[in-house]
Protein backbone atom coordinates (compact mmCIF):
# COMPACT_ATOMS: atom_id res chain seq x y z
CA UNK A 1 0.00 0.00 0.00
CA UNK A 2 1.45 3.36 -1.07
CA UNK A 3 1.84 6.28 1.40
CA UNK A 4 -0.92 8.88 1.15
CA UNK A 5 1.56 11.58 0.09
CA UNK A 6 3.03 9.46 -2.72
CA UNK A 7 2.88 10.54 -6.37
CA UNK A 8 1.25 7.16 -6.96
CA UNK A 9 -2.19 8.71 -6.34
CA UNK A 10 -1.74 11.14 -9.24
CA UNK A 11 -0.68 8.60 -11.88
CA UNK A 12 -3.14 8.07 -14.75
CA UNK A 13 -2.77 4.30 -14.33
CA UNK A 14 -3.84 4.59 -10.70
CA UNK A 15 -6.83 6.81 -11.42
CA UNK A 16 -8.01 4.58 -14.26
CA UNK A 17 -7.79 1.47 -12.06
CA UNK A 18 -10.46 2.74 -9.67
CA UNK A 19 -14.19 2.17 -9.67
CA UNK A 20 -15.86 5.44 -8.63
CA UNK A 21 -18.85 5.07 -6.34
CA UNK A 22 -19.99 8.69 -6.88
CA UNK A 23 -18.68 9.59 -10.34
CA UNK A 24 -20.79 12.75 -10.65
CA UNK A 25 -18.26 14.56 -8.43
CA UNK A 26 -15.66 13.95 -11.14
CA UNK A 27 -17.76 15.89 -13.65
CA UNK A 28 -17.33 19.05 -11.58
CA UNK A 29 -13.50 18.95 -11.80
CA UNK A 30 -13.31 21.08 -15.00
CA UNK A 31 -15.47 23.73 -13.32
CA UNK A 32 -12.88 24.49 -10.62
CA UNK A 33 -10.50 26.57 -12.82
CA UNK A 34 -13.52 28.40 -14.25
CA UNK A 35 -14.64 29.34 -10.75
CA UNK A 36 -11.25 30.86 -10.04
CA UNK A 37 -11.37 32.80 -13.30
CA UNK A 38 -14.87 34.08 -12.54
CA UNK A 39 -13.78 35.01 -9.01
CA UNK A 40 -10.80 36.91 -10.39
CA UNK A 41 -12.96 38.70 -12.97
CA UNK A 42 -15.68 39.70 -10.47
CA UNK A 43 -13.17 41.05 -8.02
CA UNK A 44 -10.92 42.62 -10.64
CA UNK A 45 -12.21 46.16 -10.25
CA UNK A 46 -13.58 45.86 -6.72
CA UNK A 47 -10.37 45.27 -4.79
CA UNK A 48 -7.87 47.89 -3.77
CA UNK A 49 -4.57 47.84 -5.57
CA UNK A 50 -1.15 48.88 -4.40
CA UNK A 51 0.95 49.44 -7.44
CA UNK A 52 4.59 48.66 -6.97
CA UNK A 53 6.98 49.36 -9.79
CA UNK A 54 9.62 46.79 -10.56
CA UNK A 55 12.56 47.45 -12.84
CA UNK A 56 11.71 46.26 -16.32
CA UNK A 57 14.86 44.22 -16.66
CA UNK A 58 14.78 42.75 -13.20
CA UNK A 59 13.98 39.11 -14.03
CA UNK A 60 14.04 38.09 -10.39
CA UNK A 61 11.38 40.67 -9.54
CA UNK A 62 9.18 39.42 -12.36
CA UNK A 63 9.00 35.80 -11.18
CA UNK A 64 8.64 36.90 -7.57
CA UNK A 65 5.51 38.80 -8.59
CA UNK A 66 3.94 35.50 -9.70
CA UNK A 67 4.36 33.97 -6.25
CA UNK A 68 1.10 35.61 -5.24
CA UNK A 69 -0.68 32.85 -7.20
CA UNK A 70 0.87 30.02 -5.12
CA UNK A 71 -1.80 30.04 -2.34
CA UNK A 72 -4.56 29.91 -4.97
CA UNK A 73 -2.87 26.99 -6.74
CA UNK A 74 -2.72 24.97 -3.52
CA UNK A 75 -6.34 25.87 -2.77
CA UNK A 76 -7.28 24.63 -6.24
CA UNK A 77 -5.40 21.38 -5.59
CA UNK A 78 -7.15 21.02 -2.23
CA UNK A 79 -10.59 21.35 -3.81
CA UNK A 80 -9.61 18.88 -6.55
CA UNK A 81 -8.48 16.28 -4.00
CA UNK A 82 -11.68 16.83 -2.02
CA UNK A 83 -13.79 16.12 -5.09
CA UNK A 84 -11.79 12.96 -5.80
CA UNK A 85 -12.38 11.85 -2.21
CA UNK A 86 -16.12 12.55 -2.51
CA UNK A 87 -16.19 10.46 -5.71
CA UNK A 88 -15.02 7.54 -3.54
CA UNK A 89 -12.34 5.70 -5.51
CA UNK A 90 -12.62 1.96 -4.90
CA UNK A 91 -11.19 -1.33 -5.99
CA UNK A 92 -13.74 -4.11 -6.05
CA UNK A 93 -12.93 -7.75 -5.45
CA UNK A 94 -15.90 -9.83 -6.56
CA UNK A 95 -16.04 -13.56 -5.89
CA UNK A 96 -18.75 -15.62 -7.49
CA UNK A 97 -19.41 -19.03 -6.04
CA UNK A 98 -21.43 -21.29 -8.30
CA UNK A 99 -23.18 -24.35 -7.05
CA UNK A 100 -26.07 -26.64 -7.86
CA UNK A 101 -27.98 -29.42 -6.20
CA UNK A 102 -26.20 -31.76 -8.61
CA UNK A 103 -27.13 -35.03 -10.24
CA UNK A 104 -25.85 -38.45 -9.28
CA UNK A 105 -25.03 -40.44 -12.41
CA UNK A 106 -23.94 -44.06 -12.73
CA UNK A 107 -22.49 -45.18 -16.07
CA UNK A 108 -22.72 -48.88 -16.85
CA UNK A 109 -20.41 -49.86 -19.72
CA UNK A 110 -20.56 -53.23 -21.45
CA UNK A 111 -17.02 -54.61 -21.97
CA UNK A 112 -17.98 -58.03 -23.33
CA UNK A 113 -16.02 -59.43 -26.28
CA UNK A 114 -18.70 -58.27 -28.73
CA UNK A 115 -17.79 -54.68 -27.84
CA UNK A 116 -14.44 -55.23 -29.58
CA UNK A 117 -16.32 -55.39 -32.88
CA UNK A 118 -14.89 -52.92 -35.41
CA UNK A 119 -18.13 -52.08 -37.19
CA UNK A 120 -17.73 -48.69 -35.47
CA UNK A 121 -14.00 -48.04 -35.92
CA UNK A 122 -11.69 -48.44 -34.16
CA UNK A 123 -14.13 -50.52 -32.04
CA UNK A 124 -17.45 -50.18 -30.24
CA UNK A 125 -15.71 -50.14 -26.86
CA UNK A 126 -13.08 -47.53 -27.75
CA UNK A 127 -15.70 -45.18 -29.22
CA UNK A 128 -17.90 -45.65 -26.14
CA UNK A 129 -14.89 -44.90 -23.90
CA UNK A 130 -13.99 -41.71 -25.76
CA UNK A 131 -17.53 -40.34 -25.79
CA UNK A 132 -18.07 -41.30 -22.13
CA UNK A 133 -14.94 -39.34 -21.18
CA UNK A 134 -16.19 -36.30 -23.05
CA UNK A 135 -19.54 -36.59 -21.29
CA UNK A 136 -17.83 -36.85 -17.89
CA UNK A 137 -15.65 -33.81 -18.54
CA UNK A 138 -18.67 -31.78 -19.65
CA UNK A 139 -20.58 -32.20 -16.38
CA UNK A 140 -20.45 -29.65 -13.57
CA UNK A 141 -21.01 -30.34 -9.86
CA UNK A 142 -22.44 -33.80 -10.57
CA UNK A 143 -21.17 -36.96 -8.93
CA UNK A 144 -20.45 -39.67 -11.46
CA UNK A 145 -19.66 -43.32 -10.83
CA UNK A 146 -19.02 -46.20 -13.17
CA UNK A 147 -19.77 -49.91 -13.46
CA UNK A 148 -18.28 -52.22 -16.08
CA UNK A 149 -19.80 -55.57 -16.96
CA UNK A 150 -19.71 -58.57 -19.20
CA UNK A 151 -20.77 -61.92 -17.66
CA UNK A 152 -20.75 -60.20 -14.26
CA UNK A 153 -20.67 -56.58 -13.14
CA UNK A 154 -17.80 -54.83 -11.37
CA UNK A 155 -17.71 -51.41 -9.76
CA UNK A 156 -15.01 -49.39 -11.50
CA UNK A 157 -15.49 -46.18 -9.52
CA UNK A 158 -17.92 -44.99 -6.83
CA UNK A 159 -19.72 -41.68 -7.18
CA UNK A 160 -17.15 -38.91 -7.37
CA UNK A 161 -16.57 -35.38 -8.62
CA UNK A 162 -12.94 -36.18 -9.44
CA UNK A 163 -13.53 -36.27 -13.19
CA UNK A 164 -9.83 -36.43 -14.03
CA UNK A 165 -9.36 -39.59 -11.99
CA UNK A 166 -12.53 -41.12 -13.45
CA UNK A 167 -11.37 -40.44 -17.01
CA UNK A 168 -8.06 -42.12 -16.24
CA UNK A 169 -9.96 -45.21 -15.08
CA UNK A 170 -12.10 -45.18 -18.24
CA UNK A 171 -8.88 -45.14 -20.31
CA UNK A 172 -7.78 -48.37 -18.65
CA UNK A 173 -10.99 -50.24 -19.48
CA UNK A 174 -10.65 -53.26 -21.78
CA UNK A 175 -12.60 -56.42 -22.53
CA UNK A 176 -9.99 -58.43 -20.59
CA UNK A 177 -10.84 -56.92 -17.19
CA UNK A 178 -13.67 -59.43 -16.55
CA UNK A 179 -13.07 -63.06 -17.50
CA UNK A 180 -16.67 -64.24 -17.18
CA UNK A 181 -18.25 -64.29 -20.62
CA UNK A 182 -21.73 -63.11 -21.47
CA UNK A 183 -23.69 -59.90 -20.90
CA UNK A 184 -25.23 -59.45 -17.45
CA UNK A 185 -27.31 -56.34 -18.12
CA UNK A 186 -29.73 -56.93 -15.25
CA UNK A 187 -26.96 -57.40 -12.68
CA UNK A 188 -25.06 -54.36 -13.97
CA UNK A 189 -28.14 -52.15 -13.64
CA UNK A 190 -28.79 -53.65 -10.21
CA UNK A 191 -25.30 -52.64 -9.08
CA UNK A 192 -25.91 -49.10 -10.33
CA UNK A 193 -29.18 -48.92 -8.40
CA UNK A 194 -27.43 -50.20 -5.27
CA UNK A 195 -24.98 -47.28 -5.54
CA UNK A 196 -27.81 -44.76 -5.93
CA UNK A 197 -30.75 -46.05 -3.90
CA UNK A 198 -29.92 -44.55 -0.50
CA UNK A 199 -28.60 -41.24 -1.77
CA UNK A 200 -30.71 -38.14 -1.16
CA UNK A 201 -30.30 -36.37 -4.47
CA UNK A 202 -32.43 -34.10 -6.63
CA UNK A 203 -31.91 -36.40 -9.59
CA UNK A 204 -30.51 -39.93 -9.92
CA UNK A 205 -29.64 -41.36 -13.31
CA UNK A 206 -28.26 -44.62 -14.70
CA UNK A 207 -26.86 -44.73 -18.24
CA UNK A 208 -26.49 -48.23 -19.65
CA UNK A 209 -24.26 -48.72 -22.72
CA UNK A 210 -24.37 -52.14 -24.36
CA UNK A 211 -24.65 -53.92 -27.68
CA UNK A 212 -26.50 -57.07 -26.79
CA UNK A 213 -29.22 -58.98 -25.05
CA UNK A 214 -29.07 -60.15 -21.44
CA UNK A 215 -27.26 -63.53 -21.58
CA UNK A 216 -25.81 -63.87 -18.08
CA UNK A 217 -26.44 -62.97 -14.47
CA UNK A 218 -29.28 -63.89 -12.10
CA UNK A 219 -31.25 -60.63 -12.15
CA UNK A 220 -33.79 -59.98 -14.87
CA UNK A 221 -33.21 -56.61 -16.61
CA UNK A 222 -36.90 -55.64 -16.41
CA UNK A 223 -36.92 -56.38 -12.67
CA UNK A 224 -33.85 -54.15 -12.36
CA UNK A 225 -35.68 -51.41 -14.25
CA UNK A 226 -38.65 -51.72 -11.88
CA UNK A 227 -36.28 -51.40 -8.93
CA UNK A 228 -34.77 -48.32 -10.54
CA UNK A 229 -38.23 -46.76 -10.81
CA UNK A 230 -38.96 -47.63 -7.18
CA UNK A 231 -35.81 -45.88 -5.95
CA UNK A 232 -36.31 -42.84 -8.20
CA UNK A 233 -33.52 -43.71 -10.64
CA UNK A 234 -34.15 -42.76 -14.27
CA UNK A 235 -32.57 -45.17 -16.76
CA UNK A 236 -31.19 -44.25 -20.19
CA UNK A 237 -30.09 -47.09 -22.44
CA UNK A 238 -27.81 -46.87 -25.47
CA UNK A 239 -27.50 -49.67 -28.00
CA UNK A 240 -24.06 -49.47 -29.67
CA UNK A 241 -23.36 -51.08 -33.04
CA UNK A 242 -24.07 -50.66 -36.75
CA UNK A 243 -25.27 -54.25 -37.35
CA UNK A 244 -22.80 -54.51 -40.24
CA UNK A 245 -21.12 -57.33 -38.41
CA UNK A 246 -23.40 -60.33 -38.93
CA UNK A 247 -21.93 -62.30 -36.00
CA UNK A 248 -22.24 -59.41 -33.53
CA UNK A 249 -25.77 -58.15 -34.14
CA UNK A 250 -27.23 -55.56 -31.78
CA UNK A 251 -30.33 -56.65 -29.88
CA UNK A 252 -32.39 -53.56 -29.07
CA UNK A 253 -35.41 -55.24 -27.46
CA UNK A 254 -34.11 -55.59 -23.91
CA UNK A 255 -32.59 -52.11 -23.83
CA UNK A 256 -35.80 -50.54 -25.14
CA UNK A 257 -37.86 -52.25 -22.44
CA UNK A 258 -35.44 -51.20 -19.68
CA UNK A 259 -35.66 -47.57 -20.78
CA UNK A 260 -39.46 -47.71 -20.95
CA UNK A 261 -39.88 -49.25 -17.51
CA UNK A 262 -37.13 -47.06 -16.02
CA UNK A 263 -38.91 -43.93 -17.30
CA UNK A 264 -35.85 -42.92 -19.29
CA UNK A 265 -35.13 -43.04 -22.97
CA UNK A 266 -33.66 -45.51 -25.45
CA UNK A 267 -31.02 -44.44 -27.99
CA UNK A 268 -29.42 -46.20 -30.91
CA UNK A 269 -25.80 -45.36 -31.77
CA UNK A 270 -24.70 -46.66 -35.17
CA UNK A 271 -21.48 -44.65 -35.39
CA UNK A 272 -19.21 -42.45 -33.28
CA UNK A 273 -21.01 -39.25 -34.27
CA UNK A 274 -24.46 -40.53 -33.32
CA UNK A 275 -23.15 -41.77 -29.96
CA UNK A 276 -21.68 -38.33 -29.26
CA UNK A 277 -25.01 -36.72 -30.19
CA UNK A 278 -26.81 -39.08 -27.82
CA UNK A 279 -24.61 -38.06 -24.89
CA UNK A 280 -25.16 -34.40 -25.78
CA UNK A 281 -28.92 -34.99 -25.66
CA UNK A 282 -28.65 -36.73 -22.28
CA UNK A 283 -26.50 -33.85 -21.11
CA UNK A 284 -29.35 -31.45 -21.99
CA UNK A 285 -32.06 -33.69 -20.51
CA UNK A 286 -30.20 -33.92 -17.20
CA UNK A 287 -29.19 -30.30 -16.91
CA UNK A 288 -29.63 -28.62 -13.53
CA UNK A 289 -30.02 -24.97 -12.73
CA UNK A 290 -26.79 -23.37 -11.58
CA UNK A 291 -27.22 -21.03 -8.63
CA UNK A 292 -24.83 -18.25 -7.70
CA UNK A 293 -23.72 -16.72 -4.46
CA UNK A 294 -21.92 -13.44 -5.00
CA UNK A 295 -19.69 -11.95 -2.38
CA UNK A 296 -18.45 -8.39 -2.94
CA UNK A 297 -15.46 -6.99 -1.10
CA UNK A 298 -14.90 -3.27 -1.65
CA UNK A 299 -11.80 -1.38 -0.59
CA UNK A 300 -12.01 2.41 -0.43
CA UNK A 301 -9.10 4.75 -1.20
CA UNK A 302 -10.81 8.10 -0.59
CA UNK A 303 -8.86 8.62 2.65
CA UNK A 304 -5.61 9.20 0.73
CA UNK A 305 -7.20 12.00 -1.32
CA UNK A 306 -8.89 13.43 1.77
CA UNK A 307 -5.54 13.67 3.54
CA UNK A 308 -4.00 15.29 0.47
CA UNK A 309 -6.87 17.80 0.36
CA UNK A 310 -6.33 18.78 3.99
CA UNK A 311 -2.57 19.02 3.45
CA UNK A 312 -2.94 21.29 0.39
CA UNK A 313 -5.48 23.44 2.24
CA UNK A 314 -3.09 23.95 5.17
CA UNK A 315 -0.24 24.78 2.77
CA UNK A 316 -2.48 27.30 1.04
CA UNK A 317 -3.30 28.98 4.37
CA UNK A 318 0.38 28.96 5.35
CA UNK A 319 1.45 30.69 2.12
CA UNK A 320 -1.44 33.12 2.46
CA UNK A 321 0.10 34.39 5.68
CA UNK A 322 3.49 35.06 4.11
CA UNK A 323 4.65 37.71 1.64
CA UNK A 324 2.89 35.64 -1.08
CA UNK A 325 -0.49 36.74 0.27
CA UNK A 326 -2.05 40.04 -0.78
CA UNK A 327 -3.47 41.75 2.27
CA UNK A 328 -5.45 44.12 0.08
CA UNK A 329 -7.51 41.15 -1.19
CA UNK A 330 -8.55 40.02 2.31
Amino acid sequence: MEDWFSKYWFLPSTLSSFDWANPFFLYSLPIIPLLFLVRSWLRGNAIQKLNIAFPANDIQSNWISYLRFVPAVFLLLSITMMLLALARPQRVVSETEEFSDGIDIMLALDISKSMDSKDIPPSRLVVAQNVAKKFISGRLYDRIGMVIFSGEPRSLCPLTTDYEMLNELVDEVSSDLIKTSGTAIGNALGLCINRLREIDSKSKVAILISDGDNTAGNLDPVISALLAKTFGVRVYTIAVGSNKNVTEKVDEGTLREIARVGEGKFFRAKDAKSLETIFEEINLLEKVEIKQNKSRNVRDFYHSYLRLSIAFLLISFAFKNTFMGNILED
